[in-house]
Order: structure tokens, then C-alpha cells, then sequence
């Protein structure tokens, strides 16, 4: 059992036996009551977001999830993972993989949650790098603002980045937004 002093971004939590990632917390001392934590909960499962707020002292479950390091071997519909310490390999639908396909090459390790015993989720590295394989040419003169234009990666989705970006180049990637982050050299 986790109690609410323990709370802390990142902490995986079961309520009514459904696993949570806590996405925020405050800890919130009011001059009158007792002291509360309030919380912004994202469910492991679903992906919806809710917020909860806790008494001082509560407790809550700890689910049953294990991360195992897997790699991502190819897709065929399916998409495979390869255990890095068994060599088992998983095949995972495009559901349960959801929008981290924009993000997923191959040989790249991710963790994949398990919750009582079947795949749940799947954490991708904070950021990849991905090669731009179509970009359509700046304008010369057009750098005044922060001016963007959309380009697609080597793993098929489309982000926004600066006008300077070209074809072949290499780009840093936030996997949790989607957002270009810099330009990568060699």
C-alpha cells in the first residue's frame, strides 16, 4: 500500500483495482480542516486523465505491473517485441501500441508494462531521433518569425518543425508531445 506522503510524479497506483500513473500532485495544508493532496491521475489502461483529490494519511493500492526492456523488432500488422533478457518475442496490436507508432524504430528499446500478467501500455525513451524523409524547401527571407512547416520522419509521422530543416536531415523528437526539439548534427 502506498499512503499519500509517498505520492510523487511517475508513481504507478491501483484504485477500485484499475492501475494510475500520477501526472501531478499538491499537497495542500488549508488554514482551517485537515491537510489534503490533490491529483491529476492517468489511467494505464484507458489513457483518460481524472482528477482526485486524498485526505492526509490515505492509502491506496500498489498494482501488480511489471516493466520489462523490450525491443522493437518490425511490424506486419502486428507490431513485435523482443524480451531483452528471455529473447521471447510478443506480438502487440496497434491498438495496445496506440500513437507510440510514430515514434517506434526498429532495434529501439521500450519498456513495456505488463498488469496482471497482459500488456497494458507502452513507455517510449523522452526523446528519439528520427531522419526527415520529405520536407518541402524553405523560403529564402522567410525566417523573420518562428515560422514552421510540416515534414515527415523515416517512421511515417508528420511534425512540425523550423523552416531551416531539410530533406536527410536528423531532428530531436519529445516523444510525449510530438514536438521538434533540435537539430541533430552527423
Amino acid at each position: 500500500m502506498y499512503s499519500t506522503p509517498d505520492f510523487r510524479r511517475g508513481l504507478k497506483i491501483e484504485i477500485n483495482n484499475e492501475p494510475y500513473t500520477i501526472v501531478e500532485f499538491q499537497h495542500v495544508k488549508p488554514g482551517k480542516g485537515g491537510a489534503f493532496v490533490r491529483t491529476k491521475l492517468k489511467n494505464l489502461i484507458t489513457g483518460n486523465v481524472v482528477d482526485r483529490t486524498f485526505r492526509s494519511g490515505e492509502k491506496v493500492g500498489k498494482p501488480d505491473i511489471e516493466e520489462k526492456t523490450m525491443q522493437y523488432l518490425y511490424t506486419d500488422g502486428d507490431y513485435h517485441f523482443m524480451d531483452n533478457e528471455t529473447y521471447e518475442q510478443t506480438a502487440l496490436s496497434a491498438e495496445v501500441v496506440g500513437d507510440a507508432k510514430d515514434f517506434l524504430q526498429e532495434n529501439s528499446n521500450v519498456t513495456v508494462l505488463f498488469y496482471q500478467g497482459r500488456v497494458i501500455n507502452l513507455e517510449l525513451p523522452t526523446f528519439v531521433i528520427l531522419e526527415v524523409t520529405e520536407a518541402e524547401p524553405g523560403l529564402k527571407g522567410d525566417t523573420a518569425s518562428s515560422a514552421t512547416k510540416p515534414v515527415k520522419v523515416e517512421t511515417g509521422a508528420r511534425i512540425n518543425v523550423p523552416l531551416f530543416i531539410n530533406q536527410g536531415e536528423k531532428i530531436k523528437v519529445d516523444t510525449r508531445t510530438g514536438e521538434y526539439i533540435e537539430r541533430v548534427k552527423g
